[in-house]
């Protein structure tokens, strides 16, 4: 009796260790945080390129068409040169930039909203070698096309620092299934179009996107967006493509285009409305959200 007993206890012991390694992995599984119109963002950003120029690549052109998005026919680059249309992605304001010079801003940005909401983020850099490098140029990668780095409280900050990563690591989460909800990818200078061209980057694009993105790890629920930082420099108006699709990106309206006037603000602002996190009360405040 007294050993059936410790059996007994033996087995109650081993079901209750079992139940919690699947109580941790059902906590795991749900730790995404559900947003109101996509569960998680993917930006590329590119450089330099005129509208008109850029839907001339057929690629680009038929992007929205081929991956069920929609293209933003209105949407206006903030400045020049490039590194304050990068700030202003991800803290509503080009303050604290100094042209493309080395900045060190004392702001909140985004992450700060993500990490409040306990929304996971990675920025994937082409060429950065990770460890918090502060060098501004390395190889084709540069630090003004990386504007985590420029907050004083993310560069100084071991933690967060280590969510600035090469690319590379992008293929390994996917392999994990741990990428994050926000993600914010970087080519390096030649795949942007910023020391090369439209043809090229849409070439590089083609390859890398195509393989990648019908991987469930990478697209569930999942807003891709493609902008550029700002346009040739030969318009009034800083117009540049943008685009929002993806295989499971759910929205309201089916139509391929958008005319509304937007702004690198609106798609901060965007974000910030998908999850209900506020805002910055800086330029997003006030910004036009996408019609989604």
């Amino acid at each position: 009796m007294k050993i059936l007993s410790t059996l007994l206890l033996c087995m109650c012991s081993i079901l209750s260790v079992l139940g919690a390694e699947k109580n941790v992995t059902s906590t795991s599984s749900s730790s995404i945080v559900p947003g109101k119109f996509f569960d998680r963002v993917v930006i590329f950003i590119f450089e330099n390129q005129d509208y008109s120029k850029v839907m001339k690549n057929k690629y680009f052109a038929s992007l929205p068409k081929k991956h069920n998005g929609v293209l933003l026919t209105h949407y206006l680059a903030t400045t020049h040169p490039s590194q304050p249309n990068y700030i202003a992605l991800i803290s509503g304001d080009t303050k604290g930039t100094k042209e493309d010079d080395k900045s060190d801003i004392e702001r909140q940005t985004i992450v700060d909203l993500l990490e409040k909401k306990k929304i996971s983020w990675k920025s994937y850099q082409e060429d950065y070698p990770g460890d918090c490098d502060k060098r501004m140029d390395i190889k084709n990668y540069a630090r003004k096309h990386n504007p985590f780095m420029s907050f004083v409280n993310i560069s100084e900050n071991k933690k967060r620092c280590a969510n600035i990563v090469n690319s590379k690591q992008l293929d390994e989460d996917i392999k994990n299934n741990e990428v994050p909800q926000f993600v914010f990818y970087t080519p390096d200078l030649k795949n942007d179009a910023h020391d090369t061209n439209i043809k090229y980057a849409s070439r590089w694009f083609k390859k890398y996107l195509e393989r990648r993105i019908n991987n469930k790890a990478f697209n569930k629920n999942t807003m891709f967006a493609v902008t550029f930082d700002e346009d040739d420099g030969g318009t009034d108006n800083n117009k540049v493509y943008t685009a929002l699709f993806g295989p499971d990106f759910h929205r309201k309206k089916n139509t391929k285009t958008d005319s509304k006037k937007y702004n690198h603000y609106s798609l901060l602002r965007t974000i910030e409305d998908n999850w209900e996190l506020g805002t910055l009360k800086k330029n997003d405040k006030t910004a036009v959200p996408f019609d989604l």
